[in-house]
């Protein structure tokens, strides 16, 4: 997990913050669950990463890809249980549709961890 924290991290700092999408304050992020599609290169991981650099604590919060090789070998509703177990409030994923049977973990994750957004 310490390399996935890494990277978030990593791209959280470099993300700039000068210029945001139309869609960026039409979204309430407070809701429990949100989910952004659209075609690649229309800047929904910008988006999201600049809600987090901009309106969250970095020191619960995790934005991850659902293709990064820690998935090989560990399972997204794993890690959210770790996170919950760290205190973290708020899991990003990004790429999910890449993440075998990701609806059923994304339904557990919601179901087994309320708190978590």
């Amino acid at each position: 997990m310490e390399e996935l924290l890494e990277y978030y991290n990593l791209l959280v700092n470099r993300t700039k913050t000068d210029f945001h999408r139309y869609l960026y304050t039409g979204i309430d992020w407070q809701d429990h669950l949100v989910g952004l599609t659209g075609p690649r290169g229309v800047g929904k991981t910008t988006l999201i990463l600049q809600h987090i650099k901009e309106n969250l604590n970095r020191n619960t919060t995790l934005y991850v890809t659902a293709e990064d090789l820690y998935f090989s070998n560990h399972t997204l509703l794993s890690l959210a249980k770790d996170l919950v177990d760290k205190g973290f409030t708020h899991f990003f994923i990004d790429e999910i549709h890449k993440y075998p049977d990701w609806s059923r973990e994304l339904k557990l994750i919601n179901d087994y961890h309320p708190n978590l957004h």
